[in-house]
């Protein structure tokens, strides 16, 4: 089973430069060893249980929580069979990219 899980934490009442706690959230979900990729908008992680990764998940907003007395979350998540879908989503897509240029 792998499931990944996209979210987005974000300190409310904080004021605009929230980079630094944002930071803490995601400096949890890299020490937490599991396959992440963070962008602009969100960080994705994958496991091999929703307890694992939805574990990582709680801990981040903890870790902001820490810092900020409120704090909002937006999650989204895909579980299937298999493993290391975190790139293989990408490569899919992009293979399929390439093969509309030729």
């Amino acid at each position: 089973m792998s499931v990944l899980v996209a979210f987005s934490v974000t300190p409310i009442g904080a004021g605009e430069d929230v980079g630094e706690m944002v930071a803490e959230a995601v400096r949890v979900v890299r020490a937490s060893g599991l396959p992440n990729r963070t962008d602009a908008m969100f960080t994705t992680v994958e496991g091999e249980t929703w307890d694992e990764v939805l574990g990582v998940v709680k801990d981040a907003v903890a870790a902001v929580e820490a810092r900020c007395s409120r704090v909002s979350l937006v999650l989204k998540a895909d579980a299937r069979a298999g493993q290391g879908r975190l790139d293989a989503k990408v490569a899919t897509v992009e293979r399929h990219l390439a093969e509309g240029a030729s």
